[in-house]
């Protein structure tokens, strides 16, 4: 069984991702920092994959991205970096990159390559429905790996049922229109578009993300999904953090726990 299914049906409590981007802040921190999530207590890690123009972040994530490029990060190190990674945890591994870097790294061999390393799942934004339905939904499903699609609230009604078709694991559900890092706001409709996407009969789970900073926001928007994911301010923390990461990286957990 996927990883990323056989927590959604084996924990009762909210999920808690954390996203960082992998060579950052060091190139060689990856694997550190995954280990200290998992031992800190996160369900779920999304690593990104740093690129040059990631439109769905927010400045926070930008920076990170461009340190870690700067740093000499590359999908292939990841891959290399990742060797062995299974021996040491099971928490979910889920990469976050855009369709770019992807496609000139090649989709099969980044399939395998990520099923080789221990992946259980893809998030791709920019990668349309459509297209992943017409020409890599095979290809992904056959390396075992799970699709995740976001919904915004700006997704209409047919095409919400389209990604809940096509989704496995679960369903990023964009807390607001924009990029990552803002505020969560809390809003009635705000509040209305949660309930609406609830209302929707989707079969997938909903985990939250896009400006949630404190066990305040994470514990409002879990009202609504089964979990949500911590990007931008674990990124803050790292860039901040002093030489104690595995520490600094325990600490930021507890404080949503």
């Amino acid at each position: 069984m996927n990883r990323i299914d056989h927590l959604f049906q084996n924990r009762e409590q909210p999920v808690l991702s954390v996203y960082f981007t992998a060579g950052y802040p060091g190139r060689d921190d990856t694997r550190e920092i995954i280990l200290s999530l998992d031992a800190a207590g996160a369900d779920m890690l999304e690593i990104g994959i740093p690129f040059s123009d990631p439109v769905a972040d927010g400045p926070v994530i930008q920076d990170s991205s461009a340190i870690a490029l700067r740093n000499g990060m590359s999908i292939g190190l990841l891959f290399r970096q990742l060797q062995g990674i299974r021996d040491e945890t099971a928490i979910p591994l889920v990469l976050m990159g855009y369709v770019n870097p992807v496609l000139q790294y090649g989709m099969e061999r980044f399939c395998a390559d990520a099923k080789a390393a221990g992946i259980d799942g893809l998030i791709i934004p920019d990668l349309p429905v459509r297209e992943y339905a017409l020409h890599y939904k095979d290809i992904v499903e056959a390396s075992g790996l799970h699709m995740i699609f976001l919904v915004t609230p700006a997704t209409p009604a047919d095409r919400l049922q389209e990604i809940d078709r096509l989704s496995r694991g679960f369903i990023y559900l964009v807390t607001a229109a924009g990029t990552t890092g803002g505020a969560l706001s809390g809003s009635d409709e705000q509040q209305a578009y949660f309930e609406h996407i609830g209302r929707s009969g989707l079969t997938q789970p909903l985990v939250a993300g896009f400006g949630i900073s404190n066990k305040q926001d994470f514990n409002r928007v879990c009202q609504y999904t089964r979990g949500a994911i911590v990007g931008s301010a674990f990124i803050r923390m790292l860039g901040a953090a002093n030489t104690d990461l595995r520490g600094n990286i325990a600490e930021f957990v507890q404080a949503f726990r």
